[in-house]
């Protein structure tokens, strides 16, 4: 589990104090699957205990985190969507994740979104997961991505979180016996705690702490060092790091500080489209959207958040001649800008609209190879840890080759050696 955590606050009471959230002491487990769900299950809807119906159990397999199961109460007579309205996920954590994504943040993400009418209701936690009301709707494939009616809805729906869900200061949850951290900063010492936590949270001055780049520093320090190669390659990755937070970490943004609270991970299974008769307002014919999995949920850049969102177009096969052009990206960015001045609890007097949205393109632009960094630093970790069926090391390797050849296009090194632009820069660089 992560240490050095605290409750957070803010001006408005959002969440000070404890989670009374409830605790299960047991856990699921994957070798016992049914068996160990159920009595998860149990535990907080005893009621669904008797003989007349059948609780079962489908596997969701888009995620390469976690094990997410969704149990349905079969009673006689009852419909699909009858039965879905009650419906419950439970989401186990994949093996070892404490080291990449802190769980008490998780769960305190799941709290404040919930109050803000963004989140399902979450039922309770265990000892390797939570369990919480099903969301009814339809995950989208990459493909649906990239329909107009569908990424505006994003647009609008992630114009939502950064306008109205404020950041909660803490420390950054980290699991500090997994951390590698000797040669940083000097290279005759290990740090000791809490100069790494202060190491941690201080990696971009100015900015409170947890943040994007706090996280990319905590996973940095995750890096298996075993080899002379992987210390290398931590190094090198430290150093990069660094040469991200000089270059982008204090430019102005929207939010406070220049952070808005950020999904972080809005690939598609995470995207789901709601049936039109659940919208609340607006236009009942347009489409709308929810998020769900807020574990990689944390303060940001706005620009980073967008920026991630769009290479999730081309899925995890990381197909670069689909992300979004510039004319897609714009109308995207303009959906968002209206929608995010629009929803501002305390709306700007006089905006210029169009300075706004060239404003935000030009910042994704300058984001645009973060997520390669990102993912890739993440993935050479999962390598290490997950039990899951995925190629974390090939998908690695296809991630930070992105952020390299991002790199190698804004330092003029591709057009000075001569070589092709790659193909993830010429689509991005491509007007329709």
């Amino acid at each position: 589990m992560a240490v050095g955590r605290e409750n957070g606050g803010t001006a408005n009471g959002e969440l000070k104090g404890d989670s009374h959230i409830r605790y299960i002491p047991r856990s699921y487990s994957s070798t016992d699957s049914d068996a160990s769900a159920l009595r998860l299950v149990l535990a907080v809807l005893p009621e669904w205990e008797d003989a007349s119906s059948k609780v079962e159990f489908v596997r969701f397999t888009d995620g390469i985190t976690n094990t997410l199961l969704k149990a349905v109460k079969r009673r006689p007579g009852l419909s699909k969507e009858e039965a879905d309205k009650d419906a419950i996920l439970l989401r186990a954590y994949g093996n070892g994740t404490d080291v990449i994504i802190d769980r008490h943040r998780e769960a305190q993400n799941h709290e404040l979104l919930m109050r803000h009418g963004l989140a399902p209701e979450l039922l309770a936690r265990f000892e390797n997961g939570m369990m919480y009301r099903f969301v009814r709707g339809t995950v989208t494939q990459p493909e649906d991505l990239r329909k107009p009616t569908i990424y505006k809805a994003v647009a609008r729906r992630l114009a939502q979180w950064h306008a109205t869900v404020p950041c909660i200061p803490g420390r950054t949850g980290h699991s500090r016996k997994n951390s590698k951290t000797e040669g940083f900063p000097a290279p005759s010492r290990t740090l000791g705690d809490a100069e790494f936590q202060w190491v941690l949270d201080g990696v971009a001055p100015g900015k409170p702490s947890p943040n994007v780049w706090t996280v990319m520093q905590k996973w940095i320090f995750a890096l298996p060092t075993d080899t002379e190669e992987q210390r290398a390659a931590q190094a090198e990755l430290q150093q990069e790091l660094g040469t991200l937070v000089s270059e982008l970490s204090q430019r102005p943004g929207l939010g406070v500080n220049g952070l808005v609270f950020a999904h972080c991970d809005l690939l598609s299974g995470n995207v789901i489209v709601t049936p039109k008769s659940q919208a609340v307002h607006g236009d009942k014919s347009a489409e709308t959207v929810t998020f769900i999995d807020y574990e990689y949920a944390t303060p940001s850049p706005a620009a980073f958040d967008l920026a991630n969102h769009f290479a999730e177009w081309g899925g995890f096969d990381c197909d670069h001649g689909v992300l979004p052009t510039r004319a897609q990206r714009r109308e995207f960015i303009t959906e968002y800008v209206r929608a995010y001045f629009d929803m501002l609890p305390e709306k700007p007097i006089d905006i210029d609209e169009s300075a706004e949205i060239e404003k935000l393109f030009n910042e994704v632009d300058h984001y645009r190879g973060v997520p390669g960094f990102y993912w890739g630093v993440w993935a050479l970790i999962q390598a290490t840890i997950s039990e899951i069926d995925f190629d974390y090391a090939s998908y690695a390797k296809t991630r930070l080759g992105e952020y390299w050849a991002w790199r190698g296009e804004v330092r003029g090194e591709r057009q000075r050696s001569g070589k092709e632009i790659p193909l993830r820069e010429r689509r991005w660089a491509q007007e329709v």
